[in-house]
């Protein structure tokens, strides 16, 4: 006779199947859940950590302060421009000034010695001779004068030919005429090597 209510065999694949999971899963408690994804001090800025931003300048008390302030900066401005232009910055350099081939130009002329640089001290020795009065004098310092005018002459000649190939020969499409660059490099030529700007970068005979 078959019994009604027939117990399952051990042996079952779904109850089996239900053990195995129950045995390998694991439940975790809330504590360690939250340990896990929380991190302690998160959004927060190490002490060592210093913030880059820069702290809001106080408005000036009064008019005086903020003149005072303006001028200062002015000055500042004014100080980094010249050292800029000094070391031949383009930020800070005079449209005339700008360029590659300009640069060139400009080493060119400050690796040698030029002679214009005599051209205006001579002729104001004979600005001066004019006024004593002695021929024999006036005479011989306009000698002196015309001498170094067509030796300034002959020495611009020599740049310029210089001037021509390099700019040439390292600027096939130049972005300056070459009359520009000509008339730049006689204008450094009769300047006086500390009175010019930018200032010189390369001593007498350095390559260029």
């Amino acid at each position: 006779m078959s019994t009604l209510f027939r117990r399952k065999s051990a042996d079952s694949p779904t109850e089996s199947a239900e053990e195995s999971v129950t045995s390998v899963t694991v439940e975790e408690s809330p504590e360690e859940a939250s340990s896990k994804a929380y991190t302690p001090g998160k959004g927060k800025a190490t002490p060592k950590r210093t913030d880059g931003r820069r702290k809001p300048e106080p408005p000036p008390a009064n008019k005086r302060e903020a003149y005072k302030r303006m001028k200062d900066k002015q000055r500042a401005e004014r100080s980094e421009a010249m050292a800029g232009m000094k070391a031949g910055d383009e930020r800070y350099l005079m449209p005339r000034d700008k360029g590659p081939e300009r640069q060139l130009v400009r080493d060119i002329v400050d690796s040698r010695r030029t002679i214009g640089t005599w051209f205006f001290g001579s002729a104001f020795v004979v600005l001066l001779g004019t006024g004593t009065g002695n021929p024999a004098f006036v005479m011989y310092a306009q000698l002196v004068w015309f001498a170094i005018a067509f030796a300034t002459l002959v020495d611009t000649i020599l740049i310029c030919r210089k001037v021509n190939r390099l700019v040439r020969e390292r600027f096939p499409k130049p972005g300056v005429s070459m009359r520009t660059l000509y008339f730049y490099a006689f204008m450094r030529a009769i300047t006086f090597r500390r009175l010019r700007m930018p200032q010189a970068r390369k001593k007498f005979g350095e390559a260029i």
